[in-house]
């Protein structure tokens, strides 16, 4: 399958590094052709990998995963056009996180409720799927780094997109008990807001390698 990877911080090197691995074709998105991480990951992830602009990315993909900054990621959608959007399954890993006051920073939620419900609203034909923004990049990938049973979330309102994102979670390794379908994309407000308290877990861990669990009592 091709891949449009929007993003090219360490999330959006870890998922196509990842996709790649998997053996999917995978072009990387930017500002800018020429943008020099784009270029430098293209050339040593072989003859599936490219580079382009945003645009060129999303056109190129079958499935779209947004990687940018959450703050900057309609902005970077927009750049990549409706034509190239609409239609597809955009899988939206980006967290809002505003450090213009410092740090820790706050969750800049916009007017929808959360970046994925605004990327949905700009994008009405789009396939939003809310997913692994709840971890390190590495844990996204590769669960089994850390020990036992922890979670990856699902929000999304079609529900066959939302299989879709499920199967390819079970490629990167997350098992059936791991992959919770929290219901609509409304409730992807709840894991945008997560993420000042995984900040402060990992300053008092000192560590980025963790993940939460989610555990119910017996029957």
């Amino acid at each position: 399958m091709r891949y449009g990877v929007l993003g090219t911080g360490t999330v959006g090197e870890t998922i196509a590094a990842r996709l790649i691995e998997l053996g999917h074709e995978v072009r990387m998105g930017s500002r800018s052709r020429g943008n020099p991480k784009a270029m430098a990951w293209a050339e040593g992830a072989g003859e599936r990998a490219s580079h382009g602009t945003f645009a060129e990315a999303a056109a190129f993909g079958e499935v779209l995963v947004n990687c940018t900054a959450g703050m900057y990621a309609l902005e970077a959608l927009r750049a990549a056009g409706e034509e190239q959007v609409g239609g597809k399954v955009l899988v939206d890993i980006s967290n809002a996180l505003d450090f213009s006051g410092g740090s820790p920073p706050r969750v800049a939620l916009p007017p929808e409720g959360s970046v994925a419900e605004q990327l949905q609203a700009a994008f009405p034909d789009a396939r939003v799927v809310k997913t692994l923004n709840t971890m390190n990049a590495a844990v996204m990938v590769d669960p089994g780094l850390l020990p036992g049973a922890h979670a990856a979330f699902l929000s999304g309102d079609d529900p066959a997109a939302k299989r879709q994102v499920g199967a390819l979670l079970a490629d990167f390794g997350w098992p059936p008990e791991g992959i919770v379908d929290l219901g609509g994309l409304d409730t992807a407000r709840g894991v945008e807001q997560y993420l000042p308290l995984w900040l402060n877990l990992m300053s008092v861990g000192g560590s980025a390698l963790f993940n939460i669990a989610v555990v119910r009592a017996a029957p």
